[in-house]
């Protein structure tokens, strides 16, 4: 293994070397090697080292028909020897690292800097006594308080508070971490996988398979261990992941045996004996090789826990080195892809931490560079203009001070400067220039990274009580800008039962089950063997958990609804698969997207075959020469009589809702033997036995949600795989299509035949007449909905772009999951490979699960507005008081310790509460905010601008005629180190009371009055606002010193919470001013069109060469391409560091770079960026004049 053979694989290979003793015959090592090979070399050295599978079966004591015993010793003992299934996780970081981190924040280097150097010349006293006097003004006042001892109080004041916002912000990385974990584990937990012990078929979690066991795998299976294949049926393998390749890789006993964890199966089923599990398997062995590294990953990981990941074996697509060394495997290095689809490739799950950094490479290299979040990118902007703008005023602030003291003190009264003042002077600068960092302190926002985690983490945890188990976290804030949904229909909209209530057979249209004695008994003969054998074996009806209940079913719902029929026929389908039992079925073509049909071929007594087939009744019927009639004998089937069949059976079944199946077979003579693997003659010529109707109802809530979806202005449309009748039915039940509204039902033909041009391509022009009308779409490939999903995302007919949600369930949904903003997978009908894809996953597979994700979404935006409001006001008010107040008296009212605790209760402990908002229904009732919708809306800046006036013109009142009012000394031009007067106290006092009140109002930020609405559905926000009036009386009354505050009488309190109350009332005042008179309110944190794509993200890599990419020429492209792989692979490291912490593959994560490679560079007229303008009319309305002449018909 090259650079594997460090020592602890030595030790434990020494070991292992004694494992033929311990009783199994074959080692680690041996096994590993074994899995290294491929094809007809891995097939030889099975049969001569171990005397092929069954050989390899007996050495590790299993049976490759009925597994392994399950003996708790056997199990433990393997687990010992070969190692247990998951690769253990990153340790997380220390609390201590966490803080260390937070130490890392430049404002607060800076303010611990200025507080050390304020402590040091605290404690320095200028040499001789008379020094005071000469320093003059400087000076003035030190001695005669007596207070010169105190003046290191502040610097310490400022380490303290420093030490407290560390703190939090460790602790709230340090919960955040944890509840990340948290998810993690649970995503582990629920993923299980079929394996056979003791001869029954069970559920194991993915962590308890060990060596030895048979697992039995399927369509849309991720292999959670390494495997040799015992027997298989048309299986293919889809081994990108590991190799790169996106050829689906054909695998059978006798030609290609070797399965490897990771990997996903994309059709076919079959049985295979574990070989390798954990740090031992391919993608084990890949892992260890980064692992190598994790010294260096350490350095350079951020803070990063972004998605949960659903998989405890890791798998990884590097790009990198790492990869190169791994014997065997074909060079790991990934290929894009030319097509679109393969392009955006599913990568496996990953293990706990494990997978993160891999993680993020790999996203890197497979789906071109991901845009910000849109709310990431507007907050980003927006604290970088509130930032400049906080720089700009503290310098001025510094500037002005000391130019005032200078020309003071040396030019008006013309002292010199003597060098035993010189520590005084410094004092002074020093002071000044902790008051310019205090401005900065507050001005800048440093909250809002944290509003945002806490309300995106708090959205999350509430969201799993909901059945949304969110992976990427901007999955769940993109959700409340969604415009559009794309819905399955099985599953999603319906309950996913499935029963026949109707049926034809011999010439009969019945429209019940009918009793057995009804039908000719040789076409029940027939029909009873079609079912039970030509159906995965895994799919059983079993007897109901609970006395009463229905019959669970188990696998393929559609087969447990063909099953059921035989059941209700009362007959057994599982007498007739113990006599033909699954390893002696001749040939079975599984059921795949294309052929929309399951085939099997059985060996009959007498030499000859028969195949039973079932499938989409348009489909099989169109295969069907012959057809069963009254008596149970094949007559001839002519395309007039399949006219009729469609017009008298199947179009009145699917007007009923219910889905069509065929069921038919045919005989083939045993000499000479057809040639199977010529498809087209073998699945035609059949004799049709039944045709059978299956319902399945619609789920009760699914019309009330739909409803809601069209009332928040998102338009839900249904894209099913189901006939069009059917799915017209079912739109008409769900509530998507309204009779008499014009709107379009076409199946997949249709709708290809409208967006494709005369050489068979795609073109967006043709798209746009096509889907604002668009409401169900059935008869879909998987690359319809992914061209569908495409073709909305990257439409520039309507003024916002639209924002895509899709539901998947299928491993053939991965790329339209993966294309869409906000993928949701189903988390019971669901293939791993779907979920991996995804971005969400419904845990219930209910349609309603989504409206309430809308409704997180939106609520996370709200509470991030509500934030921005509260914390803005602050902003601008602290700074301006400052400023002036630095300005006029040379000192600032509020002083550097009061600031920041100011900052603490505004930053910190508001982005706690009003983050923690729980949505409302009201939050329905509109229309969705768009891409381009600024951040501050209008209302809220009239908000702002109010509120802050009303607050500066109290803090000026009282810092000017404060003295006055309330008959004390004033506080104004005080000397240095003096102690803390009752004058500043009431301002600081009366400021924190009017932010306290005011945090209440911006609890509503769409202009509402009643702002109390719903306030102690709240708890956390009634603590906080409790918590932070109890600090303050704290504060005030016993801070002194260090606090700068004098204890405050009671009137004087009442005074001060009573300006704090006017907040309210003023509240209510701005309230009843009309938007409209105040046209001039800019509104803030507007993503323009050039910055949908921030620069500094461009600079980041070089892989954006994405609108570039255009216009060059194909040769050129490949050269980039070849560039930028070269470059991936020199920065394996280092692309780790260039992540933000949730860049999932969440909200908006494609660059055209994988859409201009499926068509003509030239031909790309739209870029994919698509161009945004600033008008924001509503996404629905389309023009008459682009409207299709089509209206509503289906």
């Amino acid at each position: 293994m090259g650079d594997m053979s460090n020592s602890d694989f030595y030790a434990k290979n020494q070991r292992n070397e004694g494992n033929h003793a311990a009783g199994f015959g074959c080692s680690v090592m041996e096994l590993r090697s074994l899995m290294e090979l491929r094809g007809t070399e891995a097939v030889v050295k099975l049969q001569e080292d171990y005397g092929g599978v069954e050989g390899l079966c007996k050495r590790l004591k299993t049976s490759p028909t009925e597994g392994l015993a399950g003996a708790q010793t056997d199990l433990d003992k393997r687990k010992e020897l070969y190692g247990k299934n998951l690769i253990p996780p990153k340790k997380p970081k220390t609390f201590l690292q966490l803080v260390w981190e937070a130490l890392q924040d430049v404002t607060l280097i800076i303010l611990e800097i200025a507080a050390l150097i304020s402590l040091g010349l605290s404690f320095y006293h200028p040499p001789g006594g008379t020094g005071g006097e000469s320093c003059g003004a400087a000076a003035g006042g030190v001695e005669d308080e007596g207070e010169a001892d105190a003046g290191w109080i502040e610097g310490a004041a400022i380490l303290l508070s420093v030490v407290c916002v560390v703190l939090v912000t460790a602790f709230n990385d340090w919960s955040k971490e944890k509840q990340f974990r948290g998810l993690q584990s649970r995503i582990e937990q629920e993923q299980k996988f079929q394996v056979v012990r003791g001869s029954q078929v069970i559920q194991l979690p993915v962590a308890d398979i060990v060596v030895g066991d048979i697992a039995q795998i399927k369509y849309g299976d991720l292999l959670p261990a390494d495997g040799v294949l015992i027997q298989g049926n048309d299986l293919k393998i889809d081994e990108s992941s590991l190799t790169g390749e996106s050829d689906h890789v054909r695998k059978a006993a006798d030609k290609d045996p070797m399965l490897l964890s990771g990997t996903h199966v994309m059709e076919g089923s079959g049985r295979m004996v574990v070989t390798a599990v954990g740090v031992n398997s391919q993608t084990g062995i890949i892992f260890t090789l980064l692992g190598a590294g994790s010294e260096e990953e350490e350095k350079t990981e951020k803070k990063d826990c972004s998605h949960p990941p659903i998989h405890p074996i890791a798998t990884i697509a590097t790009d990198g080195a790492a990869g190169i060394n791994a014997p065997g495997s074909a060079s790991l290095i990934n290929v894009k892809k030319p097509d679109g689809a393969a392009a955006m490739e599913m990568q496996p799950l990953k293990s706990a931490e494990g997978g993160e950094a891999d993680e993020k490479e790999r996203k890197r290299v497979s789906v071109p560079k991901k845009e910000k979040s849109v709310l990431q990118g507007k907050l980003t902007k927006l604290a970088v203009q509130i930032g400049k703008a906080g720089l700009l005023m503290s310098a001025i602030t510094v500037i002005i001070l000391v130019l005032f003291f200078a020309i003071d003190n040396f030019v008006m009264q013309k002292r010199p400067w003597l060098p035993e003042c010189t520590p005084i002077y410094i004092q002074y600068f020093v002071k000044f220039f902790i008051i310019g960092v205090t401005v900065l302190v507050v001005a800048v926002p440093e909250g809002l990274p944290l509003a945002v985690t806490i309300s995106l983490a708090y959205s999350v945890k509430k969201m799993m009580k909901d059945n949304n188990l969110v992976r990427h976290l901007d999955a769940c804030e993109t959700m409340g800008n969604a415009t559009a949904i794309c819905s399955d229909k099985t599953g999603t909209l319906t309950t996913n039962r499935m029963t026949a209530v109707q049926c034809y057979v011999g010439d009969v249209h019945y429209k019940e089950i009918p009793d057995p004695g009804a039908l000719p008994p040789k076409s029940l003969e027939l029909l009873i063997n079609a079912i039970s054998l030509n159906s995965a074996y895994t799919t059983k009806i079993l007897p109901p958990d609970k006395e009463g209940g229905l019959p669970k079913q188990v696998g393929n719902k559609t087969e447990c609804g063909l099953l059921g029929l035989v059941l209700d026929l009362k007959r057994d389908y599982q007498p007739i698969r113990n006599q033909i039992p699954e390893e002696k079925l001749y040939k079975v073509y599984t059921f795949n997207s294309v052929r929309k049909s399951m085939s099997t071929v059985i060996k009959l007594p007498d030499g000859s075959f028969r195949m039973y087939s079932k499938g989409a009744s348009e489909i099989v019927l169109k295969k069907c020469s012959h057809v069963l009639n009254e008596v149970g004998e094949a007559r001839v089937f002519r395309p007039r009589d399949k006219d009729e069949m469609v017009k008298k059976v199947i179009e009145p079944m699917a007007c009923d809702g219910l889905r069509t199946i065929c069921v038919g077979y045919r005989d083939f003579p045993g000499d000479p033997e057809p040639n199977w693997d010529d498809e087209n003659n073998i699945l035609s010529d059949l004799t049709a036995i039944c045709v059978v109707g299956i319902e399945d109802p619609v789920r009760p809530e699914v019309p009330d949600a739909i409803q809601k979806c069209q009332r928040a202005g998102i338009t839900v449309r249904m894209v099913t795989g189901d006939n069009i009748n059917t799915a017209r039915a079912i739109a008409i039940k769900c509530g998507i299509i309204h009779p008499g509204e014009d709107f379009l039902c076409i199946d997949g033909k249709e709708f290809n035949r409208r967006i494709r041009n005369e050489k068979g391509e795609v073109e967006q022009e043709r798209i746009d007449k096509v889907w604002p009308k668009l409401r169900v779409l059935a008869r879909s490939s998987p690359t319809d909905k992914h061209t569908l999903v495409k073709g909305i995302i990257d439409s520039t007919m309507v003024d916002q772009r639209q924002v895509v949600a899709v539901t998947g369930d299928g491993t053939n949904d991965g790329p339209a999951l993966k294309k869409a903003d906000v993928g949701f997978a189903m988390g019971i009908a669901g293939t791993d490979v779907a979920k991996e894809a995804s971005d969400i996953i419904l845990t219930d597979d209910n349609f309603s699960s989504i409206v309430k994700a809308v409704m997180w979404g939106r609520n996370v935006y709200d509470s991030i507005s509500k934030f921005l409001q509260f914390q803005l006001t602050v902003n601008v008010v602290a700074v301006i008081v400052a400023f002036t107040g630095a300005c006029i008296t040379q000192d600032s009212p509020l002083k550097a310790v009061q600031m920041l605790w100011v900052n603490l209760i505004m930053d910190t402990f508001a982005s706690l509460a009003l983050a923690t908002e729980p949505p409302t229904e009201s939050l329905l009732k509109r229309k969705p905010y768009g891409r381009n919708k600024p951040l501050i809306s209008s209302t809220m800046t009239k908000n702002i601008l109010g509120h802050g006036v009303y607050q500066l013109i109290i803090i000026f009142t009282l810092l000017f005629a404060g003295e006055q009012i309330f008959d004390i000394d004033s506080g104004r031009n005080a000397p240095l180190h003096s102690p803390p007067s009752e004058h500043y106290t009431i301002i600081f006092n009366t400021f924190v009371m009017m932010q306290l009140f005011n945090e209440i109002n911006a609890r509503k930020i769409h202009g509402e009055r009643n702002v109390f609405d719903g306030i102690f559905r709240n708890p956390i926000f009634c603590s906080i606002v409790f918590g932070t009036f109890a600090m303050q009386i704290v504060i005030v009354q016993f801070g002194g010193k260090p606090f700068s505050c004098q204890p405050l009488d009671l009137e004087k309190w009442m005074w001060c919470v009573f300006l704090g109350l006017g907040e309210l009332v003023w509240g209510q005042v701005i309230a009843s001013i009309p938007n409209a008179r105040l046209r001039f309110l800019r509104r803030a944190g507007q993503l323009t069109q050039k910055d949908e794509c921030p620069e500094e993200d461009v600079n980041e890599e070089n892989e954006e060469i994405d609108h570039a990419e255009r216009e060059l020429r194909r040769g050129q492209i490949l050269w980039f391409r070849g560039l930028n792989r070269i470059q991936t692979q020199i920065e394996v490291v280092n692309t780790f560091k260039s992540g933000t912490s949730f860049q999932g593959a969440g909200a908006l994560r494609r660059q055209s770079s994988t859409t201009s490679q499926t068509q003509d560079v030239t031909n790309v007229s739209s870029p994919s960026h698509v161009s945004l303008s600033n008008a924001l009319s509503s996404p629905t309305s389309t023009t008459a004049a682009t409207a299709p002449p089509t209206t509503g018909q289906c």
